[in-house]
C-alpha cells in the first residue's frame, strides 16, 4: 500500500492510510491527550514529515525527548511491529534530521534574545505579573522612551528608565497621567525577580531575527528548531510569553502569501494551557488575532496540550487538524473534556468517538484532518506511525556536537552591549555633576565632623555648617549641622535615595534638592 506522497504527510493507518495535506497544514491544529498517551511521538513524526517536505519547524522540548530528532532511530521490535501492522515496513527507515538547538539561557543551545522595546509593554507586563496600575506606569515609561529617543535593549535600560520616571513623576504626571512611585517600586522588584529567574539573559542584543527559523538544508529538508525548555519551564509565565512574543514577531515580520501549497513554517506550542492561564482580555484578543490571521503568512500553529478545554473556544474553532490521544475520565471535568473533544469531530457511524477516547491505547489516536475543499475528514481511530529518529534524548556530548556544527553560533553566541537608555541617562547625571557649582574653600581646617576632607567635610562646606571651634551656632546652623551628620552617615552606608530625601526635607528648597541629588547620584554611582 503506497503511503508516502509529495503533497501529504503520512500520519498512520486506520482502515486506510491517514494523511495531513500540506496545502491545509497552515490551517492550524491540535494535538491533545493525557500524559503518557503518545503526544510527544506524534509531535516527533509531524516534525519529521514537515522537514522531509521542506517545511521548517519550531518546537519546544520540555522533557528533553524531542531532541532525539537530531539522531537516527534504532532497531526496536515494537517499532518494526507497528510499521508492519500499518503496512509501512517497506518505507520505514531510520534517519537523523537537521536540527538547531536554542536556549533562552544559552546553556543547551544558541541563545535567543530580544530587546525590551521589541517585547513591548503588554507582553512584558504579562511576564512580570503586573496589575492594571503598574501596567499603566510601564506604558508611560515606554512612551517616554519613544518621545525622548531612549533605546530600551536590556533590563538595566528599563531599570534606569523607571528610576528616571520616578524622579520626574510630577512633571510626567501632567503629560501622560499619574505616576505612582509605589508602582515604580513594585515594577523594580518584579524586574529583580525576573533577573533572579535568569530572564535578564533573554533581553539584549543581538536580537533574534525570525528569518533564522525559516531555513532549509542544501538537500531541501526543513530545519527543525528545538527550544530547550526544561529549565525555562520553571518560569512558566516566561515560557508562555516568550512563545507568544515569537508568534507576534512572525506575524509582524512575514509578508502575506495567502494559502501556499505548503507552509512556510510550522510552530508547535507545547503545554499550550500556560498561554491562556490567567491571561487578561487584551492578551487573549491578541492570541485570537494571531491565530486567525497568521495562516495567511504561511505559518501553521499546532497547540499541544493535555485537555482540549485548555484552549478557548475562539481559538479552538480555528484548529482544523485534530489528533486526539486518550483522555482519562475520573472526574466530572474529565467527562466534560471527553465530551467536548468528541463533539468537535465529524462523526464516524462505525464507532462512538466519546467511548473511543477513553479506550485508546498508547500510540493510538482519533484523527481528523482537512481535505478536499478544506472540509474536516470523518474521524478515524488511527495507529500513529513509528518515528524515524531516536525515541528519547541526546547525550550531552551529542548535543554539543550539533551546536558546534551549526552556523547560527557565529551570529548569536556573543552578547553585544551598545549605547542605550542606561548609558544615556548615566551621561546626563555626569553632565549635571560637572555643571554643579564647586564648593567654597573652608575657613577652618576642621568641621564638626572632625575632618576637613571626605564627603562629610565637603558637604559641610556646601551647606554652610563649618564653623570655628568654640563659637555658638544659630538655630538654622544647628539644623544644617544635623543634616550634614545624617548625610555623612548614610553616604557611608550607601543609602543614596535616603540622602536626597533627608537633605531635601531639611532644606525645603527645590534648588538644594536638585543639586544635592545630582551630586550624590554621580558620586555614589561611581
Amino acid at each position: 500500500m503506497p503511503v508516502q506522497q509529495n503533497d501529504k504527510l503520512f500520519l498512520g493507518a486506520s482502515s486506510k492510510p491517514e494523511y495531513l495535506a500540506l496545502r491545509f497544514a497552515n490551517r492550524h491544529g491540535l494535538v491533545a491527550g493525557a500524559t503518557g498517551t503518545g503526544k510527544t511521538i506524534t509531535l516527533q513524526i509531524l516534525a519529521e514529515g514537515f522537514s522531509n517536505a521542506g517545511v521548517p519547524v519550531f518546537c519546544a522540548d520540555i522533557k528533553g525527548d524531542v531532541a532525539g530528532l537530531a539522531a537516527s532511530g534504532e532497531e526496536k521490535d515494537f517499532l518494526i511491529k507497528r510499521a508492519k501492522k500499518i503496512k509501512f515496513a517497506g518505507e520505514y527507515r531510520h534517519e537523523a534530521f537537521p536540527v538547531v538547538f536554542w536556549d533562552l539561557f544559552g546553556k543547551d543551545g544558541h541563545p535567543i534574545r530580544t530587546t525590551v522595546s521589541e517585547m513591548g509593554p503588554l507582553l512584558l507586563a504579562r511576564i512580570l505579573g503586573l496589575n492594571e496600575t503598574q501596567e499603566g506606569v510601564l506604558n508611560i515609561a515606554f512612551r517616554l522612551a519613544d518621545d525622548e529617543g531612549l533605546l530600551l535593549l536590556d533590563l538595566k535600560d528599563l531599570r534606569a528608565l523607571l528610576a528616571h520616571v520616578a524622579e520626574r513623576a510630577s512633571e510626567l504626571g501632567a503629560r501622560y497621567g499619574n505616576v505612582s512611585k509605589a508602582s515604580v517600586g513594585a515594577l523594580q522588584r518584579s524586574l529583580l525577580v525576573l533577573e533572579e529567574q535568569g530572564g535578564a539573559r533573554f533581553f539584549g542584543e543581538p536580537a533574534l531575527h525570525v528569518s533564522e527559523l525559516i531555513r532549509t538544508t542544501r538537500d531541501g529538508r526543513g530545519v527543525i528548531n528545538i527550544l530547550a525548555a526544561n529549565t525555562l519551564m520553571q518560569s512558566p509565565r516566561l515560557y508562555a510569553t516568550f512563545l507568544l512574543w515569537l508568534l507576534s514577531e512572525l506575524f509582524e515580520e512575514l509578508p502575506e502569501i495567502g494559502d501556499p501549497e505548503k507552509p512556510r513554517l510550522v510552530f508547535f506550542f507545547d503545554e499550550a494551557h500556560l498561554l491562556f492561564e490567567d491571561a487578561p482580555k487584551a492578551l487573549l484578543k491578541k492570541i485570537e488575532q494571531i491565530a486567525r490571521l497568521i495562516r495567511s503568512k504561511g505559518v501553521g500553529i499546532y497547540f499541544v496540550t493535555q485537555n482540549p478545554l485548555d484552549v478557548p473556544d475562539t481559538v479552538l474553532s480555528q484548529l482544523g487538524n485534530r489528533i486526539q490521544h486518550a483522555l482519562r475520565a475520573f472526574t466530572p471535568r474529565d467527562m466534560k473534556a471527553v465530551k467536548a473533544a468528541a463533539d468537535t469531530f465529524r462523526p464516524n457511524p462505525e464507532f462512538s468517538a466519546f467511548e473511543a477516547i477513553t479506550r485508546l491505547e498508547v500510540g493510538e489516536a482519533l484523527v481528523s484532518t482537512l481535505e478536499g475543499k478544506g472540509v474536516p475528514s470523518v474521524v478515524q481511530r488511527t495507529l500513529i506511525r513509528p518515528p524515524s529518529s531516536r525515541i528519547g534524548t541526546l547525550t550531552a556530548q551529542e548535543r554539543r556536537a550539533v551546536i558546534a556544527a551549526s552556523p547560527i553560533g557565529i551570529a548569536y553566541d556573543k552578547t553585544v552591549d551598545r549605547e542605550s537608555a542606561y548609558e544615556i541617562l548615566a551621561t546626563d547625571v555626569d553632565t549635571k555633576v560637572a555643571a554643579a557649582p564647586a564648593p567654597a574653600p573652608s575657613t577652618e581646617g576642621q568641621t564638626e565632623t572632625g575632618t576637613a576632607g571626605g564627603v562629610g567635610g565637603w558637604l559641610g562646606d556646601i551647606l554652610g555648617t563649618s564653623r570655628p571651634r568654640g563659637k555658638r551656632l544659630t538655630t538654622s546652623q544647628h539644623v544644617a549641622r544635623s543634616v550634614t551628620r545624617t548625610v555623612t552617615t548614610r553616604v557611608a552606608g550607601g543609602l543614596a535615595a535616603e540622602v536626597g530625601k533627608s537633605v531635601a526635607g531639611s532644606l525645603g528648597a527645590s534648588i538644594g534638592r536638585a543639586v544635592v541629588r545630582g551630586i550624590l547620584g554621580g558620586i555614589l554611582r561611581r
